[in-house]
C-alpha cells in the first residue's frame, strides 16, 4: 500500500510558501498605507489565502509576525555599515558617507516596517528585546573595531570604546529615522555627509586641546601693572 504521508521536504516547502505569502501580503498591505498596528490578523490571512489557524501555526501572534518582517529590514539597514567598519578606512570620510547613503536608502525602502518596529517596541516586550538584540549585535561590531584601533594607537587612548560604540550606533539610527520621517530625500546627501564627518571625527579626531587664549588675557596669572 502506498504511503499517504507527504515527504518531509514537501511539507517544509509548503510551510515556507505559506510563511512567504503571509510576509509578502503584510508588506503589501502596509505599502498601501495601512499602519501595521491597524492590520487585523483575519484580514492578513484572508488576503494571503491561508486559514487563520494556519497563520497562527507560523506566527503565534502579531509580534512574531513583525519580528519576522523586521529581521530583513534591520539587516538591510545596517549591512553596509558593517562592511565599512570591517574595511581599512583608507577612503576616509568619503567611505563613511557611502555607508550612510546606503543606510538612508535602506531605511526609505523599509521605512514602514522600521517605523512599526520602533512604535511597537515601545510597549511590546518581545519586539523590544528583538530590537535591543539587533542593536547590541551591531554595537559589538563597532566596539570590536574601536578596540582594535585602540590597541593600534590610532585613536584617542582615553576613548571609552563601549560607550563610544553605543553613542555612534544610536546617533546614526535615530538621526536617519527622524530625517526620513520629515524629509522626502532632498536632504539625504547633507545628512549622509554630516553623519560621516561626525563618525570620522569621533573615532579619529584629535582630542581637544586647551581653549584658545583670549586677546588681552594674562596666562601667567600676574595681572596687569
Amino acid at each position: 500500500m502506498a504511503s499517504t504521508t507527504q515527504p518531509r521536504s514537501k511539507v517544509r516547502e509548503r510551510r515556507e510558501d505559506v510563511r512567504r505569502r503571509v510576509l509578502r501580503t503584510t508588506a503589501e498591505m502596509m505599502a498601501d498605507g495601512t499602519p501595521y498596528t491597524e492590520l487585523p490578523v483575519q484580514r492578513i490571512a484572508e488576503r494571503a489565502r491561508v486559514a487563520r489557524s494556519t497563520f497562527y501555526l507560523h506566527f503565534p501572534d502579531k509580534s512574531r509576525l513583525l519580528i519576522a518582517l523586521a529581521d530583513e529590514a534591520v539587516e538591510a539597514l545596517f549591512g553596509e555599515a558593517v562592511i565599512w567598519w570591517g574595511a581599512d578606512h583608507a577612503d576616509g570620510v568619503d567611505g563613511v558617507a557611502h555607508a550612510m547613503r546606503q543606510m538612508i536608502a535602506a531605511y526609505r525602502e523599509h521605512r514602514r516596517v522600521l517605523h512599526a518596529l520602533g512604535e511597537v517596541a515601545g510597549y511590546d516586550p518581545d519586539v523590544a528585546e528583538f530590537w535591543r538584540d539587533r542593536m547590541r549585535r551591531f554595537t559589538e561590531v563597532v566596539q570590536a573595531r574601536l578596540d582594535a584601533e585602540l590597541r593600534a594607537g590610532t585613536v584617542d587612548p582615553e576613548m571609552d570604546v563601549r560607550t563610544t560604540a553605543q553613542v555612534l550606533i544610536w546617533t546614526v539610527e535615530r538621526t536617519i529615522s527622524a530625517h526620513c520621517h520629515h524629509d522626502e530625500g532632498t536632504g539625504d546627501e547633507r545628512i549622509a555627509r554630516t553623519l560621516a564627518r561626525t563618525i570620522w571625527l569621533t573615532v579619529y579626531g584629535l582630542p581637544p586641546g586647551p581653549p584658545p587664549e583670549r586677546p588681552g588675557s594674562d596666562r601667567s596669572g600676574s595681572g596687569g601693572t
